[in-house]
């Protein structure tokens, strides 16, 4: 009963209810909530300070940065949506509030949208030399849906793509880089997709910031090339699964393209079946069967494995869309 009266008396107030209705379009930056009040940054901080120690409010910095959402779970996160569903979406307060938002989300999507256009030709060349990122990502779609993951973990997010093809067949999924600059873009996608179920965080694949058995699922979707150590990687991976729980990797098969290294800093030109299902085995997951999408002259392999133990009860398999 405290927690709900905490609740209540933080929600129970015009600036913070705006807050409320603002934080569920989505993560936004204690600077950009304040530009949209049109309030001072210490005034709006004091707001957010209160909803977070009630728990509507989740907060989390990134750097100089730090952004609010929604709460995911507990009592504090049903009642902050039970507040923002009850209000009302004709009030010309919220109008102006969104108009402003819009105006917000509008600016990041450019700086995201000119980041992107100065290395496009940076992934475009990548992509000339594989077979058509669709085929994989039809293959992702084939492993996760109908298979009632709730969590979802994708490592290197990078622009995010992987929680877009995901992320309606999921009920929470997190990415995590630790480019700003390509979070910026992610952010910008997710977005645009409209996934509100999907974020992005600054974090170091070699220490997430996730507890032991936290996730359902973890993707590396061409990262580990790019990794000084792939293992650890994967190591630090699998301590986040819970029984049940996959992780799916894809990347290329050994390739001889040197120049790789030098124009696209790969560290490593490709990997064997042997070396990843070795790295799999050895963090207790049961390798399957790879499969391989034959490219010229690249050689793209999907590997997955299995953590041993039941997935948790209660999981019911989402319909594919």
């Amino acid at each position: 009963m405290l927690r709900l009266l905490r609740g209540l008396k933080a929600a129970g107030e015009e600036s913070r209810l705006r807050l409320l209705a603002l934080c569920a379009e989505g993560e936004l930056t204690e600077s950009e909530l304040a530009q949209v009040l049109g309030q001072s940054q210490p005034r709006v901080s004091r707001h957010l300070k209160l909803l977070c120690d009630a728990g509507l409010l989740s907060r989390f910095r990134e750097g100089a940065w730090v952004f609010f959402r929604l709460a995911d779970t507990g009592e504090g996160a049903a009642l902050a949506r039970h507040v923002v569903t009850s209000l009302d979406p004709d009030d010309p307060r919220l109008g102006r509030d969104r108009e402003r938002l819009h105006a917000v989300k509008a600016t990041r999507s450019e700086i995201a949208a000119a980041y992107f256009r100065a290395n496009a030709s940076r992934w475009n060349e990548i992509r000339a030399l594989h077979v058509p990122d669709s085929d994989v990502e039809r293959a992702l779609l084939e492993v996760f849906v109908g298979r009632g993951v709730t969590d979802l973990l994708d490592v290197g997010t990078g622009t995010g793509r992987v929680l877009e093809v995901l992320g309606r067949h999921v009920e929470r999924g997190v990415g995590v880089d630790l480019s700003r600059e390509m979070l910026q873009v992610a952010r910008a996608n997710l977005e645009r997709a409209g996934l509100r179920n999907c974020y992005v965080r600054h974090a170091d694949m070699y220490a997430l910031p996730l507890d032991e058995a936290a996730v359902d699922a973890v993707t590396f979707h061409q990262v580990l090339h790019f990794a000084s150590d792939p293992a650890r990687a994967i190591a630090e991976a699998a301590r986040t699964l819970k029984p049940g729980g996959e992780i799916v990797i894809v990347d290329f098969a050994p390739h001889a393209l040197e120049h790789l290294r030098a124009d696209h800093a790969h560290r490593r030109l490709g990997f064997s079946d042997d070396e990843v299902n070795g790295w799999l085995r050895a963090n207790r997951l049961r390798p399957e069967p790879p499969r391989r999408f034959e490219g010229t002259p690249l050689t793209v392999v999907l590997w997955r494995a299995i953590r041993a133990g039941a997935r948790a009860a209660g999981a019911v398999p989402k319909a594919a869309e």
